[in-house]
């Protein structure tokens, strides 16, 4: 059984590592989302769609139902992957999306999943 949740989720305690994005190039933005949410296997889905696309960062539940994440890639890759998450991952359903710049972080290159 562990196995196939290994499978299915990706490790737990393991983040691939990615190649850290040009920092000339690369934008980090803050994003929380609201909806449906939680419960529904999204921050699983957020991490696979991550990794898909080489982005780097880190994604978590917050207490008020809601999923925010740091994400740093490129901009034509953020503008991919917030086109990803609005669709979802057909158990989800993103209502409102918020985002804000962040300052970068050189040399990230890793993206998981915070509890």
């Amino acid at each position: 059984m562990k196995n196939f949740l290994k499978q299915f989720f990706g490790s737990f305690n393991e983040e691939p590592t990615l190649t850290p994005v040009d920092d000339e190039n690369a934008v980090r933005k803050s994003i929380t989302v609201s909806g449906h949410v939680q419960g529904v296997g999204f921050r699983y889905f957020v991490r696979q769609e991550a990794h898909k696309l080489g982005i780097t960062g880190w994604v978590m539940n917050l207490n008020d139902g809601t999923v925010t994440m740091e994400v740093q890639c490129t901009p034509p890759v953020l503008e991919e992957f917030v086109a990803r998450l609005q669709k979802g991952n057909g158990y989800s359903k993103v209502v409102q999306m918020k985002s804000y710049d962040l300052d970068i972080i050189k040399g990230e290159n890793k993206f998981g999943i915070k509890y």
